[in-house]
C-alpha cells in the first residue's frame, strides 16, 4: 500500500486546501502517514509570506528528499508558484505543482493506483501525472475543487469561498503567487455549509485570502455580509468563524450579519501599521482612524469579542514616531492577540528595492516591544474571563493531563476537565466554566450542547 504524508505550511487557506488533499487520498485507500515516519509519497504545500517561511520549507523539502531516496517529494502552493527552479533544485526525487494547478493533485489518487496497477513506478505515474497536468487548461472555478466532508486533522470544517486579491499590497507576494480575486457561487456556498453541518461538525469556518472580496459570480450584489445572512438563516446547529477582515470593509452592514449569535465573537483584522504615513506607502487602503471604527463597530455588535490583528514591524521609512504610531495604536484599541512579522524583503513586491531600510538589530528591538504588550493585553483579556463560561469544541484528549483541548467561540485554546477519553467526543460542542488562566487556560465541564 502507498503511503502519503502531508506538510503544510501558512494560511487557514492552505490547511484547508490540505484536508481535502488528505481525503482524496484516504478516501482512495492510501495509508496517511506523519510526516516524521518514512512515507513514498510527501506533499508539501509551501508559503511565501515571509522569508522565513520559505526557509522553512526549503528546509522539510530536502530533509524528505534526502532522508528519503526512494521516496517523491511533491511541493505546491504559493511558495511553489513563483520560485518552481529554486525548489525543483532541492533533490532529484523532488517535483513541482505550481500553485494555479494545485487542484489537479485531487486526481492524483485515481492515477496512481492506475498506473501502478500497470505496472509503472511511483516516480513513472508522477511524471506522467505532472505533464498531463501541466497540457491542462485552467479556469477559476478549479480553484474551488478543494471541497470535502471529512478533515483528518481538524475537528472544525474549512470552507473556502474566496481566492486571490485585488489589494496589490507594496510587501505582499501571495497576490503575485494567486491572482485575482475570485469567488464560489453563493449557492454553492451554502450548499457545502450544509453538507458539513450534516456530517456532523459544529464549526465551520469561512476561508480565503480575502473573504471581504467575496462576490457571487451570479450576482454581484451578494457580497460577504448576504452571505453570512443567507449561513446564519440556513444553518441549524453549526457556529460559523470567520477569517480575516479587512478593516475598510467593516462598516455597518456587516456588522449587521455577524452580530447574529451564530457568528462566533472572534475576529482578525489585517492592521499591518498604525501609521496613516506607512499605511499609504504601503499601499492599504485605510488609515489608523478607519481601524479604530473598525474595532469599534465589531465591539458594538459582539460581548467582548476577542479580535486578533497582524502587525509588519520594521516597514522600509518606519522611524521611531512611526514605530510609535503603531505601538500607541495596538495599545489603544487593545487587541487581544498580535500576529507579528518583522518586515520581509519579498521579490516582486513594491517595496523590494525601496530605501530606508530599518536595520535588523532595530526592527528585532520593536519586535519585542511589541510581543511585550501583546503578552500584556492577551493576559488582561483572559483576566476578564476568569470565572466565565464559554462554549468549547473538543479536539484532542491530551493523556498526560487527562484533559481535552479545545476552542471556544473567542477562540480562546482551553483545556476541559471532567470528560472521559473517548474519541465520540471529538468534534462535540461543550459548555464549560474557566477557573484557571495560570498555566494556560483550563476548564471545568458542566455539559454538551
Amino acid at each position: 500500500m502507498v503511503s502519503a504524508a502531508f506538510y503544510t505550511l501558512g494560511c487557514k487557506l492552505n490547511q484547508s486546501e490540505s484536508e481535502a488533499l488528505v481525503s482524496s487520498f484516504d478516501s482512495r485507500g492510501f495509508l496517511i502517514s506523519k510526516v516524521t515516519d518514512h512515507a513514498d509519497l510527501y506533499i508539501v504545500n509551501s508559503c511565501t509570506v515571509t522569508t522565513k517561511a520559505e526557509q522553512k520549507a526549503r528546509r522539510m523539502i530536502r530533509k524528505f528528499a534526502r532522508d528519503n531516496p526512494g521516496s517523491v517529494v511533491l511541493v505546491t502552493g504559493c511558495y511553489a508558484q513563483v520560485e518552481p527552479e529554486e525548489i525543483g533544485d532541492l533533490g532529484n526525487n523532488v517535483f513541482v505543482v505550481s500553485m494555479d494547478r494545485k487542484h489537479t493533485l485531487l486526481g492524483l489518487p485515481d492515477a496512481l493506483r492506475e498506473g501502478m496497477s500497470h505496472g509503472l513506478t511511483l516516480t513513472e505515474v508522477v511524471s506522467d501525472f505532472l505533464e498531463d497536468s501541466r497540457a491542462q487548461s485552467i479556469k477559476n472555478e478549479d480553484r474551488f475543487m478543494f471541497d470535502t466532508t471529512s478533515f483528518t486533522e481538524h475537528a472544525r470544517a474549512y470552507l473556502k469561498i474566496q481566492d486571490g486579491c485585488n489589494n496589490n499590497c507594496a510587501y505582499c507576494r501571495v497576490t503575485i503567487a494567486r491572482g485575482d480575486s475570485v469567488s464560489l457561487k453563493l449557492c454553492e456556498v451554502v450548499r457545502r455549509a450544509v453538507s458539513l453541518e450534516r456530517a456532523g461538525y459544529r464549526e465551520i469556518i469561512i476561508t480565503g485570502v480575502n473573504i471581504t472580496d467575496y462576490m457571487d459570480p451570479d450576482n454581484h450584489a451578494n457580497r460577504l455580509p448576504e452571505l453570512i445572512n443567507k449561513l446564519t438563516s440556513t444553518l441549524k446547529t453549526a457556529r460559523i468563524r470567520l477569517s480575516s477582515l479587512e478593516p475598510d470593509m467593516i462598516d455597518d452592514n456587516l456588522a449587521a450579519a455577524v452580530a447574529h449569535e451564530s457568528v462566533v465573537p472572534h475576529f482578525h483584522i489585517p492592521v499591518q501599521s498604525g501609521s496613516n504615513f506607512l499605511l499609504e506607502k504601503i499601499n492599504r487602503h485605510y488609515t489608523r482612524d478607519k481601524v479604530r471604527e473598525a474595532v469599534q463597530i465589531l465591539r458594538n455588535v459582539k460581548n467582548d469579542p476577542f479580535i486578533a490583528a497582524d502587525l509588519i514591524v520594521g516597514l522600509p521609512g518606519e522611524t521611531e514616531d512611526y514605530f510609535i504610531d503603531s505601538y500607541s495604536l495596538i495599545s489603544e484599541l487593545e487587541f487581544t492577540q498580535l500576529h507579528i512579522f518583522p518586515y520581509s524583503q519579498r521579490p516582486g513586491t513594491a517595496l523590494f528595492n525601496a530605501k530606508n531600510r530599518v536595520p535588523e538589530r532595530i526592527t528585532g528591538e520593536r519586535t519585542r516591544r511589541i510581543r511585550n504588550l501583546a503578552d500584556d493585553l492577551h493576559k488582561k483579556y483572559l483576566e476578564r474571563w476568569q470565572e466565565r463560561e464559554i462554549d468549547v469544541i473538543l479536539e484532542k484528549y491530551i493523556e498526560s493531563i487527562g484533559a481535552w483541548s479545545g476552542l471556544s467561540e473567542n477562540y480562546l485554546h482551553v483545556m476541559v476537565k471532567g470528560l472521559d477519553n473517548d474519541g465520540s467526543f471529538r468534534g462535540r460542542l461543550v459548555r464549560c466554566r474557566i477557573d484557571n488562566i495560570e498555566n494556560g487556560v483550563e476548564c471545568e465541564f458542566i455539559r454538551f450542547l
